[in-house]
């Protein structure tokens, strides 16, 4: 990849320098998909390494006071479809 868009960068090169003005941007445009594929490849290599450390971390367990509002919280919307089943049977009969 990189090889190819350095050739590309050059051939652009020879081109602008015989007179194609268009060509001063693609002599630049290769080199830089060059380098952003470096940098992606970079970054999937060191992404997949973050993300298995990321396992390894231990989670934070959640205090009383955080269980019991999430309880409260479970609690209150299993009664909300409860309701919502009932006014649901009641209409079909």
């Amino acid at each position: 990849m990189v090889t190819g868009c350095a050739a590309l960068g050059w051939w652009q090169l020879e081109r602008a320098l015989s007179g194609n003005t268009l060509s001063w941007v693609y002599t630049f445009e290769w080199p830089f998909f060059a380098a952003y594929a470096v940098f992606m490849w970079w970054r999937l290599l060191h992404e997949e390494q973050g993300a298995s450390n990321l396992k390894r971390r231990k989670r934070r367990e959640p205090t009383a006071e955080e269980s019991a509002k999430e309880d409260a919280k479970l609690a209150e919307y299993n009664r909300y479809l409860a309701d919502l089943r009932a006014s649901d049977e009641s209409r079909r009969n």
